[in-house]
């Protein structure tokens, strides 16, 4: 069985903020959401570099080699924010989140740092697939905090992994899953599941069948409720080749990486890399 990936993504500033510090990234083997972080000068620089070094590896690739690639495309962000930050003052403390998906075949590879999340619908059940590397999702973890009392901790957004933030090597989540004909694949930043509960964002995930549209609309709650932060949704349904309506391909940049073009990277040079 072959399979495809119908996918979207979707970036609004919020209702707050003054710059999209966010990125996303669709296409047909490679999804990406990072969050960047380090105030106006570096938050926004921080997440496109992420997306511009993972862009250039969204191509066909053996099962055996995603997670090699998935580390040294991160990797090589993460030097790349290191060496930026050391080269200018005005970039110190800039850092990004970041979580990948890399398809081959039927093999999903996923990297994860940071407190984005990644979320699976099958068979009409949400689950949080990714763990926040949070300091309050670790007092959580070692049984000193509840759920309920983490989501009104005071210092429930303090991350303790990033990428850029320390020149020490990069601390990532690894995962292998199978793409199942039917899964819908969500990455959010926090401007999403910050303000939208869990049982919203099923919701609509299971109401919209478009993942253009479902992004959309995921967004417009965010805003709906607020908006405090950019709000970014990268949307994937694995669909069985052949069937139905042929996938779009062209991949999709939103965010602070849209804006990014012109800034130079020493991300990869490709098509993919190109569009990020």
């Amino acid at each position: 069985m072959s399979i495809q990936l119908r996918f979207a993504a979707r970036s609004d500033v919020g209702l707050v903020r003054s710059t999209n510090q966010d990125s996303g990234y669709a296409g047909p083997h490679l999804l990406v959401l990072a969050d960047g972080m380090g105030g106006p000068a570096g938050g926004d620089i921080a997440s496109s570099v992420a997306v511009a070094h993972l862009a250039a590896i969204d191509d066909a690739h053996g099962a055996d080699d995603l997670l090699d690639l998935l580390r040294g495309a991160v990797a090589d962000a993460h030097a790349e924010l290191v060496a930026r930050s050391e080269a200018d003052a005005d970039l110190a403390g800039l850092g990004t989140t970041c979580i990948a998906v890399l398809r081959s075949g039927n093999k999903l590879a996923m990297v994860h740092i940071g407190d984005s999340r990644a979320y699976l619908l099958r068979d009409g059940t949400l689950t949080q697939v990714t763990e926040d590397h949070t300091f309050v999702q670790f007092l959580v973890s070692t049984g000193r905090l509840t759920p309920e009392q983490a989501e009104r901790h005071p210092q429930r957004n303090v991350i303790l992994r990033a990428l850029g933030d320390n020149d020490g090597e990069v601390q990532l989540d690894e995962s292998l899953r199978e793409a199942v004909p039917g899964d819908r694949w969500l990455l959010a930043s926090d401007g999403l599941f910050g303000v939208v509960s869990p049982d919203t964002i099923a919701d609509t995930l299971r109401q919209i069948d478009d993942p253009g549209a479902c992004a959309e609309e995921l967004i417009t709650l965010a805003l709906r409720g607020g908006g405090p932060d950019n709000v970014t949704c990268v949307i994937a349904d694995v669909v069985e080749t052949g069937t139905g309506r042929a996938p779009d391909t062209t991949p999709q940049v939103v965010g602070a990486a849209a804006h990014d073009r012109q800034r130079a990277t020493r991300g990869g040079d490709g098509p993919a890399a190109r569009a990020a």
